[in-house]
C-alpha cells in the first residue's frame, strides 16, 4: 500500500485505503474445502494452476542432456482509483475494495487503492487533471503497470488517462468480462462472453491510429480537403466491420443453441416438472447449495464468478415429487449492461421458473444490498420478479445470530441454511415442496392392471393422496395429476367429462 507520508500518497479531495482488505466484499476469510458440497476438487486446482506467477524470469534449464526453456508471465501490478459522492465514503470504499476482490481473481497483484471526492466524473481524465498527475506519481513509484477505475470510462476519458499516468487504463467493465472470459467453459458460454466483449470493444477501438496517418480536417481546417483520407482511418473502419462481422456470426450462434433450451423447457411444462432457479450474488454460495440439493459436483470456490456457465440437475421433494433445480451466472453491483444483453438466453431460465431461490450470504455486513443488486438484474428479465421467491440464508454458521435474526424478520419466510454443517437444509427441502406448484387435478379411479403405464405416469407426474389399493378389477388410486395425465386418462375411457360418470370421479 501507499503510505501516506510519501509525496503523492494523498492530497486534498482524495483517499487512500487499505484495499488489500476483504471487508465488504462478498469473499469468505478463510474457505474451507473437502466435503460434497465443495464440488470437484480437480477442477479448483486446475484452475489455481493456471494462474499466472509472480515474477519475469527466462532461461534455459538442462536436465538430463535436454535443454528447455522457461518462462514465467509476470502477474499484472495494479493500483485502483474510485469516485466518492456526497456523504457516500463509506460506500465507495466497499466497491472499491470489491473491485480489488475481482483484479485478484483475475491474477492481478493490487498494490494501492485511492478514492477521490467528486460528485461527477471529469470528463477528460476522470480524475481530474491535478489528480490524474498524482496517480501518475503513485504509479511511477509503486512500479505499477494497470490502473482500474471503479465505472465504465468512455473512450477518450481512457485515453487521455493513458496519456498522463503512462500505463494501460481498464475499467471495471473490462475487468469483469476478462474474468468471464476465464471462466467460461460451456460453448454457449463463451459464445456470449465473447459477444460481450465485442459490443464492449467496438468503441474503443485503438491502435492503428497512433502509427498510421488518420483521417484530416477540412481545407478550411488543415488545408488539406478531399484526399486527406489517411490509412490509419481505413484500417480502423476494416477492424470495425470485421468486429461487427463475428458479432452477427456470434449473435446467429446462439440463437441457434436457443432452439434446445426452450425445447428443455417445453418438455418439462410437458411433463409439468417444475423448475426452481438459484439466483443471487457471487460467492453467496448458489454452487455449494445446488451441490447440496442435487450431488452435482460443480466447482466451488472462494472468488468472484468462479462459476459463469448454468448447471441444470434434477432434484426431488421430500414427498417425492420430481422438480429441476438450475444454477444461474451470480450478479454484482453495476453489472456490465453487456453480460446481461449477451446472457439474456440463460438469464430468462429465472423469468420461465416455477420457483426462485434466492441465495443471501447471511454472513456478509450489507446482505440487503445484495438483495437490491440482484433484483436490479432481474428487473431487466420478464417474469423474473414475478415468480414466488425464497430467500435462502446461506452461511449462517459464519453469520452474526442476531444479523441472521434481523434478516428473517426483514425477509418473512426466509430459511437460514448452512452448506458446511448441514443446518437448515431439511427446512429449506420441505420450504421447496411447499412452494412449487403442484398438480392441479384431484381424480380417483380404478386403472385396470393392463394400463400400468398409467400408473406409472400418475406416480411419476402426480402427487399420491392415499396408497395405491390394489383390487380385483385394477388399481385404486386417489391423486393429483397435472392436465397432460388428466388427458391422457379421459382418452383411455377412465375419466369421463361427467365427474359423476362410473368409472372416476373428478374435483
Amino acid at each position: 500500500m501507499s503510505d501516506s507520508n510519501q509525496p503523492g500518497a494523498r492530497g486534498r479531495g482524495a483517499r487512500n485505503l487499505d484495499v488489500r482488505s476483504i471487508r465488504g466484499t462478498a469473499l469468505q476469510a478463510e474457505a474451507v474445502y473437502g466435503e460434497d458440497w465443495s464440488g470437484d476438487s480437480l477442477a479448483r486446482e486446475t484452475r489455481s494452476s493456471l494462474q499466472r506467477v509472480a515474477g519475469l524470469d527466462a532461461g534455459i534449464a538442462r536436465e538430463e542432456g535436454v535443454d528447455v526453456e522457461y518462462r514465467r508471465v509476470r502477474l499484472e501490478r495494479v493500483v485502483l482509483i474510485g469516485l466518492s459522492g456526497r456523504g457516500a465514503l463509506a460506500e465507495a470504499e466497499e466497491s472499491l475494495r470489491e473491485l480489488a476482490a475481482l483484479a485478484e481473481t483475475a491474477g492481478a497483484i493490487v498494490l494501492d487503492g485511492l478514492v477521490q471526492r467528486r460528485s461527477l466524473p471529469d470528463p477528460a481524465t476522470y480524475l481530474g487533471s491535478g489528480k490524474a498527475r498524482e496517480l501518475a506519481g503513485i504509479v511511477e513509484r509503486l512500479e505499477a503497470d494497470t490502473v482500474i477505475a471503479d465505472s465504465e470510462l468512455a473512450p477518450s476519458q481512457r485515453r487521455e488517462l493513458e496519456d498522463v499516468v503512462g500505463v494501460k487504463v481498464i475499467d471495471r467493465t473490462a475487468l469483469i468480462l476478462d474474468i468471464f472470459a476465464r471462466h467460461a467453459t460451456s460453448r454457449e458460454g463463451k459464445a456470449q462472453v465473447e459477444l460481450a466483449q465485442l459490443e464492449y470493444l467496438l468503441p474503443r477501438l485503438r491502435g492503428w491510429g497512433e502509427s498510421m496517418s488518420r483521417q484530416a480536417g477540412g481545407r478550411v481546417a488543415s488545408g488539406a480537403g478531399i484526399g486527406s483520407r489517411g490509412p490509419g482511418e481505413t484500417q480502423l473502419e476494416l477492424d470495425r466491420r470485421r468486429i461487427r462481422t463475428r458479432m452477427a456470426r456470434l449473435r446467429r450462434d446462439i440463437r441457434r443453441m436457443e432452439p434446445a433450451r426452450r425445447q428443455r423447457r417445453a418438455e418439462r411444462r410437458r411433463t409439468s416438472t417444475p423448475s426452481a432457479v438459484v439466483v443471487g450474488y457471487t460467492n453467496a454460495g448458489k454452487s455449494s447449495l445446488l451441490n447440496r440439493l442435487t450431488g452435482a459436483g460443480v466447482l466451488v470456490e472462494n472468488a468472484l464468478f468462479a462459476t459463469v456457465d448454468p448447471t441444470v440437475r434434477r432434484a426431488e421433494t421430500p414427498s417425492g415429487r420430481a422438480f429441476t433445480l438450475t444454477d444461474t451466472v451470480g450478479f454484482v453491483r453495476r453489472l456490465p449492461t453487456q453480460l446481461v444483453e449477451a446472457f439474456r438466453s440463460t438469464l430468462e431460465e429465472a423469468g420461465a421458473a416455477d420457483l426462485l431461490l434466492h441465495v443471501v450470504d447471511s454472513s456478509h455486513h450489507d446482505p440487503a444490498g445484495q438483495v437490491r443488486a440482484v433484483r436490479d438484474v432481474l428487473a431487466d428479465v420478464p417474469g423474473a420478479l414475478d415468480a414466488p421467491e425464497i430467500v435462502v440464508l446461506s452461511k449462517c454458521d459464519l453469520a452474526d445470530p442476531i444479523g441472521v435474526a434481523t434478516l428473517l424478520s426483514r425477509f418473512p419466510g426466509s430459511v437460514p441454511v448452512s452448506c458446511l454443517t448441514g443446518e437448515g437444509l431439511e427446512d429449506l427441502r420441505h420450504a421447496i415442496d411447499e412452494r412449487l406448484p403442484r398438480p392441479q387435478a384431484e381424480v380417483r379411479l380404478v386403472v385396470p392392471y393392463s394400463r400400468g403405464d398409467l400408473v406409472s405416469r400418475i406416480h411419476d407426474d402426480g402427487e399420491l393422496l392415499a396408497p395405491v389399493d390394489y383390487r380385483d378389477e385394477g388399481a385404486f388410486v386417489h391423486a393429483l395429476v397435472p392436465g397432460d395425465v388428466e388427458g391422457a386418462l379421459r382418452e383411455a375411457g377412465l375419466l369421463p367429462g361427467d365427474a359423476g360418470a362410473p368409472g372416476g370421479s373428478r374435483r
